[in-house]
């Protein structure tokens, strides 16, 4: 639980960017952009921070795809099924870089 505590701030950071910056899009140029460009970066450096803060914790990548899977009813259609896995892997990714540092941190 108290994991689960430490990981709010960071998914709060992801709220945001899950959330609010598709209401940016306003043509499928800038979807595209939002989509395959900025939701993965602030993504994968958000995951990058927490794995430096709190190490590896692998309950993070399956909270990010928790916190991205109701946008598809909000903002997408059923064929973005595929950004789930997606966040879910980039936050694997990041949280895994961010273990690194973690460890030379601690040494």
């Amino acid at each position: 639980m108290q994991k689960v505590k430490k990981m709010i701030p960071y998914l709060g950071v992801l709220l945001i960017d899950f959330y609010l910056l598709p209401l940016c899009m306003y043509d499928t140029g800038t979807a595209m952009i939002l989509l395959l460009a900025a939701l993965p970066l602030i993504c994968l450096v958000c995951s990058i921070i927490y794995g430096i803060k709190q190490g590896f914790c692998w309950i993070y990548p399956i909270a990010v795809a928790a916190v991205f899977t109701p946008t598809i009813w909000i903002y997408y259609n059923p064929s973005a099924w595929v950004y789930i896995v997606a966040y879910a892997g980039i936050a694997l990714i990041g949280n895994l870089i961010g273990m690194i540092f973690f460890k030379q941190k601690e040494k």
